[in-house]
């Protein structure tokens, strides 16, 4: 009776894990899109780069605008419930894309761009602690490792997918731009460019509306924030949410660590040609990174909680950060673009283990302190921006700018020694 009863609980365990883990592709998914969006809109809505690149800031920035929001979703609905309205949301963002193209309006695009955020947000808040309290604090980072894996690999697919449908012909139709001055032909080929996303985005948001009610209507347990896993702190006697500062210097661990993934992730390839790579070469950096990320996965998978705690794996891997952001800067060639790679390993167990480590003991504040950790993904708008600012300066260059990392890593560091345990205000 004990065996089976042992049995029934992991089969209980396994089906919500089963369904996060569909959610974490999905935000793979739609997040590593954008690499592919900025070339694709570049052409067919003639951009200069920095308009180009506000796709990325219309992504992220919504994050930050509408996480608290998201909270209040979060409190009326439940997990299960606002996990379906985030699916729905993200599903509105995707068909936005559609009136975008046949208008060929940029400004709708980045509309599109930031209700998908928006979307994202509300399922971040819920389903990162969702995944946190589903069972033991104590190995909520290997929980987290494993939504990693299904988050990084669908990022890997996503681009080859949306590249192979809306960039197919891309030089053909570029090219013919630049020795076409009739504005009709213009028009045609442009239009005949950006209509190519309407099919993807449409299969999209179908998709995304038909998972929205399966989770509605899905046996996923809402699980309880005041839990024996998420007491409270020192019973329930804190009068808000800022009076948990272990929660408030999560935040800026998240901030720091996004910033620090998005630097490794999106610059190195730019890197790599300022180290004397063909772009045929450099553009498949990324992957190294990706794959950097997914070994780091692995490794907390095995390790975590079992050879390893959660807040000595976040003080290793902020010490690789360190170690290996100085070797990057110190060394040149393909070793220094080997080190901006391999920071994915060091990046890979951060979120697993910074998530669980700030919500811990929030109680009935779990939501909104996930609202809040969620506000820290703006790192990923703001940091890389500072990187970009400062390698263009002559004095810096690309290489020189990775300094930036520096005071991230040392921050994280920080939080994983001592940030984590500081449990009241002075």
């Amino acid at each position: 009776m004990i065996v089976n009863t042992y049995t029934d609980e992991r089969k209980k365990s396994i089906l919500p894990i089963a369904l996060i883990g569909v959610l974490f592709f999905i935000f793979g998914f739609v997040t590593w899109l954008n690499g592919t969006l900025i070339p694709f809109l570049k052409i067919s809505c003639e951009l200069n780069n920095a308009q180009a690149y506000l796709v990325t800031f219309s992504f992220y920035i919504s994050y930050f605008v509408m996480a608290l929001p998201s909270s209040w979703v979060l409190k009326k609905t439940g997990f299960k419930n606002g996990m379906s309205v985030g699916l729905f949301t993200m599903a509105v963002g995707t068909f936005i894309f559609i009136p975008a193209a046949y208008a060929r309006t940029y400004e709708l695009f980045l509309l599109g761009l930031f209700v998908q955020g928006t979307g994202l947000a509300i399922l971040q808040t819920a389903s990162n602690p969702y995944i946190a309290i589903l069972g033991p604090i104590e190995s909520a980072a290997k929980r987290i490792s494993i939504m990693g894996i299904c988050n990084k690999i669908a990022g890997a697919i996503s681009p080859l997918i949306l590249g192979a449908v809306v960039l197919n012909g891309a030089d053909a139709i570029g090219l013919q731009l630049k020795s076409t001055t009739d504005l009709i032909s213009r028009s045609v080929l442009l239009d005949e460019m950006a209509l190519k996303v309407v099919t993807p985005y449409i299969i999209m948001g179908i998709s995304l509306i038909l998972l929205s009610v399966f989770v509605r209507y899905s046996p996923l347990p809402d699980v309880d924030d005041n839990s024996e896993n998420n007491k409270t702190i020192e019973g329930n006697d804190r009068s808000g949410i800022f009076k948990y500062p272990h929660l408030i210097l999560g935040f800026f661990a998240i901030f720091f660590y996004v910033g620090a993934e998005v630097i490794a992730g999106d610059t190195i390839i730019l890197y790599g040609q300022s180290q004397g790579f063909l772009l045929q070469e450099a553009k498949v950096f990324t992957t190294y990174t990706l794959v950097a990320m997914l070994l780091g996965y692995i490794i907390s998978i095995l390790l975590i909680p079992k050879y390893i705690k959660q807040e000595k794996a976040l003080t290793v891997s902020a010490v690789l950060g360190i170690v290996f952001s100085v070797l990057a800067i110190t060394t040149s060639g393909f070793i220094s673009v080997f080190f901006i790679a391999i920071l994915g390993l060091a990046n890979a167990v951060m979120w697993p283990a910074i998530w669980p480590l700030a919500i811990k003991g929030l109680g009935k504040f779990t939501k909104i302190g996930s609202a809040i950790l969620i506000m820290g993904i703006a790192g990923g708008a703001t940091i890389p921006f500072l990187y970009g600012r400062l390698a263009d300066f002559s004095s810096i260059g690309n290489q020189q700018a990775y300094w930036i990392l520096l005071p991230c890593y040392l921050f994280i560091l920080f939080y994983a020694i001592k940030g984590y345990k500081v449990k009241r205000l002075a």
